[in-house]
């Protein structure tokens, strides 16, 4: 049997623009993290402000390295089909594997979030872990099947999730602004700056900054990819960045320190404080879209990515398939069944334990990505791979060191465990290779 696969021709209607693709960048950085940020941070004082901008440059500069490498390799596929561009099949599907297994995994860990905040509206949610369970699942479902009916369907999703989630962080920015000049660090519990607090702050901030990647894996549903991926994830990485920096800079200064680092709803806080309890209430059920927003966003990646390995040989032939309207329904829907196992195999779990767990298995993935990205555009750009002048590529060459510097600082602070679980999930997916190559070989004979 051929493990080549088969799908039908995408139509033109199949395919989403600069906006849509601007929406899933922004759409997906932006989920249910920065929403608890700013209680995270609260602890850290004066160490926010080094450690946040460490965090900006970083992200920009991996933005940027995604951005560059859509142009060297056009095409599906992402951290993917760079990597392997790069480096060869082995590197690529390893990377590929963890980053695939990272998103599902990230799935089920904002599932779990968007519960967190539902639950306010909706006690029964939380009222039992089987009913967390079940209602997280349902979440997870109904956006399997959104995405199953075409990347249109899931990019208008995207595009109106986006625009309501920014509508919080526009308020806090715009309650910020005016008192500027009068304000005092309500926020400060730490008076001088430390390494340790500014390296846990950048830790903390990266974690809320994930997925500027993410217009990079359906680059071929995207029109005029070359130039469009490119410009969507530019400006969807540099526009979160500043959303994100200035709206939590606005909790942490006007929301008094004792209340920021006892809340589970720093924004709602601020709300409250300014406008009263049903402008909380209001916050805490947009923070539930932004989660659910980006569940929709991630969901579309879960199923993209593993479809373009299929497509190059490197993954089950059932992945590759599409429908007529090119969803990838088969790896769109297998995928959801092992979100499933995962979900009630961790039923069991408080929902605070199965959120930490999942989350810090998906940020340490994906940091290895970021890190093989940085390494590939190094390398093609060595190999004479990026276009554009000799004055414009010999930046590149810069541009990739920086990124992959900030993402070893990145790994290494995620901790000990972080790592050695990041570590153990990339190696698990040699074995699947060896197994996948040895099937092709077999088919092919």
């Amino acid at each position: 049997m051929s493990i080549a696969p088969t799908s039908t021709p995408l139509r033109k209607t199949a395919q989403i623009g600069f906006w849509m693709a601007t929406a899933l960048v922004v759409g997906n950085m932006i989920g249910s993290g920065i929403f608890l940020l700013p209680a995270a941070l609260a602890p850290f004082g004066v160490d926010n402000l080094p450690g946040f901008l460490l965090t900006a440059c970083g992200a920009v500069a991996l933005g940027l390295v995604f951005a560059q490498l859509s142009r060297a390799v056009p095409g599906a596929g992402g951290p993917y089909a760079y990597t392997r561009e790069a480096f060869g099949d082995l590197p690529g599907f390893v990377v590929a594997w963890g980053y695939w297994v990272s998103v599902w995994v990230g799935n089920a860990a904002i599932a779990s979030g968007a519960i967190g905040y539902a639950g306010e509206f909706f006690p029964w949610m939380v009222r039992t872990p089987l009913l967390t369970a079940l209602t997280t699942l349902a979440f997870v479902w109904t956006f399997t099947l959104v995405n199953c009916a075409g990347i249109r369907a899931a990019g208008w999703v995207q595009g109106v999730t986006t625009l309501l989630k920014l509508l919080p962080l526009a308020a806090a920015i715009a309650l910020l602004l005016p008192r500027v000049p009068s304000l005092e660090w309500s926020g400060v519990t730490r008076a001088h700056f430390t390494l340790g607090g500014t390296a846990g702050v950048a830790t903390l901030a990266l974690w809320a900054m994930l997925g500027m990647e993410s217009a990079t894996i359906p680059a071929d549903k995207v029109k005029g990819a070359g130039a469009t991926v490119w410009r969507a994830t530019v400006w969807g990485t540099v526009g979160t960045v500043v959303l994100t920096a200035a709206s939590c800079a606005a909790v942490l200064l006007l929301v008094p320190a004792a209340l920021l680092s006892a809340s589970s709803i720093p924004f709602a806080e601020l709300a409250r404080g300014a406008w009263g309890s049903g402008a909380a209430r209001t916050v805490s059920l947009f923070a539930a879209i932004s989660a659910l927003g980006a569940l929709n966003g991630w969901t579309l990646l879960q199923g993209e990515l593993p479809c373009a390995m299929a497509r190059d040989g490197l993954f089950v032939r059932a992945f590759g398939r599409t429908s007529e309207r090119g969803a990838p329904v088969t790896a769109l829907l297998g995928t959801s069944v092992l979100v499933t196992v995962l979900v009630l195999l961790n039923f069991h779990r408080t929902l605070v334990g199965v959120f930490t767990f999942f989350v810090l298995l998906s940020t340490t993935s994906a940091l290895f990505a970021y890190l093989a990205c940085s390494l590939a555009l190094v390398r093609l750009r060595a190999r004479g791979r990026t276009p554009g002048s000799h004055g414009v590529t010999a930046w590149l060459g810069v541009l990739g060191c920086v990124g992959a510097l900030y993402s070893i600082g990145a790994i290494a602070g995620a901790g000990k465990e972080a790592v050695f679980w990041g570590v153990v999930l990339l190696l698990a997916g040699v074995p699947m290779f060896v197994a996948v190559r040895k099937g092709r070989g077999v088919a092919q004979g």
